[in-house]
């Protein structure tokens, strides 16, 4: 099955990206990061947290929920 993927979240913080992609998983949602970051100059770019569109609220629910603590 193909997702259509949703943008939900960028940051230039790897480690804030795979705590929202953990926290994601285990609440059973797939999640795609894409790495935007050049590799030379960390401060251009972002990394971007994708989830399907059909779970979108969902995530957004789960990662507003989350950032709240």
């Amino acid at each position: 099955m193909t997702h259509k993927w949703h943008l939900l979240y960028a940051t230039r913080n790897l480690p804030q990206a795979s705590i929202i992609k953990g926290m994601l998983e285990e609440n059973s949602v797939p999640v795609l990061l894409v790495n935007k970051q050049d590799s030379s100059y960390l401060n251009f770019g972002d990394i971007e947290v994708y989830v399907p569109v059909l779970l979108k609220d969902i995530a957004r629910h789960l990662v507003d929920k989350g950032l709240l603590n």
